[in-house]
C-alpha cells in the first residue's frame, strides 16, 4: 500500500503505549507512514500544520486534554482526521469529540488498535474511494490512475534534479 507522505501523530502521556502505537502501525503501513509521537497537546500543537494529515489522540492528559488539543487542531488544520482514544466508555465524551470534529472515538482495549488501523487505511484510501464515487469509474481504474501521476511526478522531478 502506498502510504508515502502520510504525516501521523500519536499523542498519548503512556510512553509504553505510544511506543507500542507506533511500532504496530508501522508495521502494518511500512515505512512510507511518517510517525511522529507526542506525550502532551501542547507539544503536539507546536507541530501540527497543514501536512498533517492523522492525529490519534488521547482523552484525558495532563495539561491540555484531548478535546481541547481537538479543537486546536481543527482550527489549524480543519482536514487533519482526528481519532480520539480513551478507556472511558462514556458516550457523551464521545458525542462532544464528534461534535469537535473527530473522526472516531476508539475505546483503548484488545480490539482497539485493529479498529485504529481500519480508520487509518481508510482515511490512507480515500483518494481512491472519491474518484469512483465522483467521476463512476472502477476502483482498480482508480488505482491505475493515482500511480500514473505519481509516477508522472517522480519522472518529473527525477528529469528536472538531472537539469541541474
Amino acid at each position: 500500500m502506498e502510504t508515502q507522505g502520510i504525516n501521523l501523530f500519536i499523542v498519548d502521556d503512556n510512553r509504553l503505549m505510544v511506543t507500542d502505537l507506533k511500532h504496530f502501525l508501522k508495521n502494518k503501513f511500512g515505512v512510507s507512514l511518517l510517525i511522529s509521537t507526542f506525550t502532551d497537546g501542547e507539544s503536539c500543537l507546536k507541530s501540527v500544520s497543514k501536512d498533517t494529515h492523522i492525529v490519534i489522540l488521547d482523552y484525558f492528559m495532563e495539561g491540555k486534554n484531548g478535546l481541547e488539543t481537538l479543537k486546536e487542531i481543527k482550527a489549524i488544520n480543519p482536514k487533519t482526521e482526528v481519532i480520539m482514544l480513551s478507556r472511558n466508555e462514556d458516550i457523551a465524551l464521545a458525542i462532544e469529540s464528534f461534535q469537535a470534529g473527530a473522526k472516531d472515538y476508539v475505546i483503548k482495549g484488545n480490539t482497539s488498535w485493529n479498529k485504529i488501523t481500519k480508520l487509518v487505511n481508510t482515511i490512507i484510501t480515500e483518494p481512491i474511494r472519491m474518484m469512483v464515487k465522483e467521476f463512476g469509474i472502477s476502483k482498480y481504474m482508480a488505482i491505475f490512475l493515482l500511480t500514473f501521476v505519481t509516477m508522472g511526478v517522480l519522472v518529473g522531478c527525477v528529469l528536472y534534479s538531472m537539469k541541474k
